[in-house]
């Protein structure tokens, strides 16, 4: 995978010399024997060291570790070896960051609301402040503005603090925290985009179904509309060309299916060239290089990871590193200004991987960290990609992860709907498969129909399908397994976050026969209420939702039917409900609905809530309650029938069974 990937619209919760663990790796088992049993901390507790950033003039490196149980941010200097911490946050982990000069941007929320806070620090710890409100507004970066001439010291932020369903633009000073709106945004536009100079050339606006994309050749100038497209059409701007003229974008226009990259000229409102189209995937975007302004290369997730060189400098580069990592996955994904030292992560899907230092003047690549030194990829499971035919004839791809010595018959399974719906799974570590995996469950996760990457027509065949043929394909995917021999079918759990959640409930009220039990994570139950309480931010696309979940004022007779919440008395099997209190996507009021409805039919339900959390457990602390929660459900129902012996605490234990 592509570290730091964006998470889409209502996507699910989630949710690095030598390829391998810290110190020697055990021994591989033997095929036939199971591996020890890893302590369900070792998947979930923080890392040591992750998302690795490298200064702007290549002297320093910085990373995320723990510090009082919360993910803060560190700076080394690579000379020296010296290190700094330089942010001592208690309440959340801090998220993502960059740099900017010699400062550190960074974001973080409190209590899971979503409400994200931009803050900048000193690289020596020193002097952090607050650069957006603190309380009830949204924010994020726009533009770090980097190298952009007279705005060292300056970001453009977006925050929704004038109008709680769209984001405004403002120019902050990092270091006084000064700021000043950059838009008069009454027409209220949801979205930006700047050029190479950090000028606002673009901007959208919704009626909830169709977007206007807007013009304009200077920040002087007025905007000007100059395409409207369906929300069905995909034209997405990814930035500007580098003379400011045109821009590449990410469209299915033109009769594609497949979205494909372009070059758009802004004048002439038509596309001069394709950049990169693939027949059976959507392509995800473009990188480029900043110093020598040329694209490098475009990618696209089939069943891996897959890049498209489009220049000889970054391919010879990335041909010079393969050797050295064998068959594992790859990444270079942050440079100084000078493009000569490169960061780079590389793993697979039994490997969380290792962070590298690449110096490529000197060709010399330095492991600098394994996050998770405890995990050893030998003990750990492989994800296979699989496919199958849905009912009406959809191909259907996945993933199935097998336990590691078990014979792959009659096993227990766990079924994991990804969270979205328009997301999908991919290959690659994960460390809720790989615990289930441990335990000796087999794991199922597909890609239902709405999966992102598969094309328009695959998408849209998941409008208004919530509960319906949606849900089909993963009864589908069960039945396949069924059939293959390979899943028993009287111990088949069925366990998701968000929309996966939804689904969770849906399999157990539409299909009750088919599960034994089922753990729902922050999913929706009623899909009438889950429109009423969307976040505010979400409120101008509502007539898309509308179209692609269903209209209350049209479709109610589909929506009850599709809400699990309605449908309670068909439960027949255990359920364990997590949610946060804070969740601003899937708010608290959709799990209590599950939950009374049960128990006024006598039916007990275990239920976790956490008061300090939101769409998802960010905290170590809470990780821990609901994982070693659900891992005692599903022995106690599922149960997959061995008990390996437990993993030594002594680095480069045995690996007998």
């Amino acid at each position: 995978m592509r570290p730091d990937r964006s998470i889409l619209l209502l996507s699910g919760v989630l949710l690095l010399a030598s390829c391998g663990g810290g110190g020697e790796e055990p021994m591989a088992a033997d095929k036939g024997t199971p591996p020890p049993v890893i302590p369900m901390e070792d998947f979930f507790k923080n890392p040591e060291q992750v998302s690795f950033r490298i200064s702007p003039d290549g002297s320093h490196i910085s990373y995320r570790a723990p510090w009082k149980d919360r993910m803060n941010i560190f700076v080394k200097e690579l000379a020296s070896g010296e290190v700094t911490q330089v942010t001592r946050d208690t309440v959340r982990d801090v998220g993502g960051y960059f740099w900017k000069g010699d400062r550190i941007i960074y974001s973080r929320d409190i209590n899971g609301d979503e409400n994200f806070i931009v803050f900048s620090a000193a690289t020596d710890g020193s002097d952090v402040k607050a650069l957006t409100p603190e309380a009830d507004v949204r924010a994020g970066t726009l533009d770090d503005l980097h190298g952009v001439d007279g705005m060292e010291k300056h970001i453009i932020v977006q925050m929704n603090e004038r109008n709680p369903e769209v984001f405004d633009p403002w120019l902050v000073n990092i270091e006084t925290g000064e700021r000043r709106q950059l838009v008069d945004n009454s027409e209220n536009y949801q979205s930006w985009i700047t050029d190479h100079d950090g000028v606002i050339r673009i901007a959208t606006r919704t009626d909830g179904v169709s977007t206007t994309l807007f013009h304009r050749a200077s920040a002087d100038a007025p905007f000007e509309a100059f395409k409207t497209v369906s929300f069905k059409d995909e034209f997405s701007p990814l930035f500007f060309t580098f003379d400011n003229k045109n821009l590449f974008v990410s469209t299915n226009l033109g009769g594609r299916d497949k979205a494909a990259v372009v070059e758009y000229d802004l004048a002439g409102d038509t596309e001069l060239r394709e950049i990169y189209a693939n027949p059976d995937y959507d392509v995800q975007g473009l990188d480029y290089s900043r110093k020598r302004q040329v694209l490098t290369m475009a990618y696209y997730a089939g069943w891996k990871q897959e890049r498209v060189f489009l220049d000889e400098e970054t391919k010879a580069m990335y041909a010079k590193m393969a050797p050295r990592f064998e068959d594992k996955e790859f990444w270079i994904y942050g440079e100084d200004d000078d493009e000569t030292k490169f960061m780079v992560w590389a793993g697979d899907d039994r490997d969380p991987g290792q962070y590298y230092f690449y110096d490529a003047a000197a060709d010399d690549l330095q492991e600098v960290a394994t996050p998770y030194p405890w995990l050893y990829p030998s003990q750990l499971a492989e994800m296979r990609p699989i496919q199958y035919t849905s009912r009406d004839g959809l191909t259907i791809h996945g993933y199935l992860t097998l336990p590691q010595g078990r014979e792959p018959k009659a096993l227990p399974v766990v079924v994991n709907p990804h969270g979205g719906p328009w997301a999908r799974d991919e290959w690659g570590y994960n460390p809720e498969v790989q615990m289930l995996a441990n335990r000796g469950y087999a794991v199922l996760q597909m890609n239902f129909r709405g999966s992102t990457g598969y094309g328009r027509k695959f998408w849209e065949a998941s409008f208004k399908q919530w509960g319906r043929a949606m849900q089909d394909d993963i009864t589908d995917g069960v039945n396949w397994l069924i059939d293959q021999g390979i899943a028993d079918p009287d111990r088949i759990a069925i366990y998701g976050g968000s929309y996966g959640g939804y689904a969770t409930l849906a399999g157990i009220t539409f299909t009750p026969e088919l599960y034994a039990c089922a753990v729902d994570y922050v999913g929706v139950s009623n899909l009438f209420t889950f429109m009423r309480t969307i976040p505010p931010y979400w409120k101008p696309y509502l007539d898309m939702m509308h179209e692609m979940v269903g209209d209350p004022a049209t479709d109610s007779v589909m929506m009850a039917a599709a809400s699990p919440v309605f449908h309670v008395d068909k439960i027949q099997v255990p359920l364990f409900i997590a949610q946060g209190a804070n969740d601003p996507r899937v708010v608290k009021a959709e799990s209590d609905q599950v939950v009374e409805a049960l128990k006024e039919r006598g039916v007990d339900v275990e239920y976790m809530v956490k008061d300090d959390e939101g769409h998802g457990f960010r905290k170590e602390e809470n990780r821990f309650d609901f994982y070693g929660a659900m891992e005692s459900f599903l022995d106690e129902h599922i149960g997959s029938g061995y008990k390996p012996a437990q993993a030594s605490d002594e680095k480069g234990a045995g690996t007998e069974g």
